[in-house]
C-alpha cells in the first residue's frame, strides 16, 4: 500500500503548475500561448527569463516537497524504504504535472521534476544530468535535446548504480527499481515524440533568450 500512497500523494503536488500559476499573476494562460505546454520551455519563450527560472525551480522544488511529505508519513519504516518512497513519489509527481486534474490533464514534460528527484536518489547522477542539459542546451540552443539526453543519459548511470551495488535499493529487488526508473525516462521520451521527430528533420526550434 505504500507505493499507491506514495503515488496519490505525489499526484496532488504535481498537479499545481508552476508555469500556469505564474501566468496567471501576469493575465496570461500559458495553454493559450506558443506550444500550450505548461513547461519552463514554453514559459521561457513566452513569458522570459524570469518566467523560465521560476517554472524550473518551483517544478523541481514541488517534486523535493512531495518527498519530504512522503518521508515525514513513512520515516518510521527506516532506510530500507527509502528508495522505494522516493520513487514512487516521484511517479505521482510525474503523473500529476504532465496530467494534471484541474488543467484538463493537460501539462509539462516533467523534466525539472525529474531532475529534483535526481537530487534525493543521487546527487552526483543529478550534477550529471544537469550538467548534460545546461551544456548541451547551451551550446545547441535545442531543449527538447538536452533535455532527451539528460533522462537517458541519467538512466543509464542509474541502471549501473543498481548493478553495482552501489545505490542501496532496501526491500525493492533492482529490477523493481531498474523498471520503476525507467517509466520516468519513458514518460519524458513520449512527451517529447513530437521534439524527436522534428530533430530527426533538422527542423526543431531553438531557443531564443529575452527578459
Amino acid at each position: 500500500m505504500i507505493r499507491l500512497y506514495c503515488i496519490l500523494i505525489g499526484y496532488v503536488f504535481g498537479c499545481f503548475q508552476t508555469s500556469f500559476l505564474y501566468g496567471k499573476k501576469q493575465g496570461i494562460d500559458i495553454r493559450q500561448h506558443g506550444s500550450g505546454n505548461a513547461g519552463t520551455t514554453n514559459a521561457l519563450r513566452v513569458m522570459g527569463t524570469k518566467a523560465g527560472v521560476i517554472t524550473f525551480m518551483g517544478d523541481l522544488g514541488k517534486m523535493l516537497l512531495a518527498c519530504l511529505v512522503t518521508w515525514l508519513l513513512f520515516r518510521h519504516l527506516g532506510t530500507d524504504y527509502r528508495l522505494l518512497r522516493l520513487l514512487y513519489t516521484g511517479v505521482g509527481v510525474i503523473i500529476g504535472h504532465d496530467f494534471p486534474l484541474f488543467m484538463s490533464f493537460k501539462g509539462g514534460k516533467g523534466i525539472a521534476a525529474t531532475g529534483g528527484l535526481m537530487l534525493l536518489i543521487s546527487p552526483w547522477t543529478a550534477l550529471y544530468g544537469f550538467l548534460s542539459f545546461f551544456g548541451l542546451t547551451a551550446l545547441t540552443k535545442i531543449v527538447s535535446l538536452g533535455s532527451c539526453l539528460m533522462v537517458t543519459g541519467e538512466w543509464i548511470v542509474f541502471l549501473v548504480l543498481c548493478l553495482t551495488g552501489t545505490l542501496n535499493t532496501g526491500v525493492m529487488t533492482v529490477w523493481e527499481a531498474v523498471l520503476v526508473f525507467s517509466f520516468f525516462t519513458f514518460m519524458a521520451l513520449i512527451r517529447h515524440k513530437d521534439n524527436i521527430r522534428r530533430l530527426l528533420r533538422g527542423e526543431e526550434n531553438k531557443l531564443r533568450f529575452h527578459a
